[in-house]
């Protein structure tokens, strides 16, 4: 797979590695998907890595604020207008972990470009899926996740059940 021109939502590969959120912005928050687990670069600390077993849920990702009611907020659609306001806010994938039990929220920065809300559901349905079927760890393997992700970049379903049959098929299920 290429590591140009396939994203779906605020997940992209840079450098044969997939991560979450503008990795290239000086300053910027983003995580990345690694074999061991998630690893969350921060703007001002070394960053820290969360095993895979340690995540016991990975609920939703939203934009544009913490807890909004849906998966994008006011403050969202600000985010991905153009002029000024574009790729200036964060978003966050919600869990909760083990081992301490802990609700964490994994802040990342938006990107400059839209995330269309098709693609943006699609990135959501992949994370639920994967989770439920208790193959978390399968977001660390690269392979895997540029295969899914090559066969859903291009799709635009447009109800519920096509979203999550088309991630389904992707996943191999």
């Amino acid at each position: 797979m290429s590591d140009t021109g396939v994203s779906l939502g605020p997940l992209e590969r840079i450098d044969g590695r997939w991560v979450v959120g503008e990795s290239r912005k000086p300053g910027g928050t983003w995580l990345e998907f690694r074999t061991e687990g998630l690893y969350q670069h921060a703007r001002d600390s070394e960053g820290q890595l969360i095993p895979w077993s340690r995540i016991m849920i990975l609920g939703r990702c939203t934009v544009g604020a913490r807890y909004p009611r849906g998966s994008h907020s006011v403050k969202a659609l600000l985010d991905v207008l153009p002029g000024p306001w574009r790729g200036h806010g964060r978003g966050y994938l919600h869990m909760t972990l083990r081992h301490p039990y802990e609700d964490w929220l994994a802040p990342f920065s938006l990107h400059p470009r839209w995330y269309s809300p098709t693609e943006f559901e699609l990135f959501q349905e992949l994370l639920g899926q994967t989770d439920g079927a208790g193959e978390i760890h399968r977001l660390g393997d690269a392979d895997w996740l540029g295969r899914v992700v090559e066969q859903l970049a291009p799709q635009r379903p447009w109800t519920a059940w096509k979203i999550h049959d088309a991630v389904n098929e992707a996943r191999g299920g």
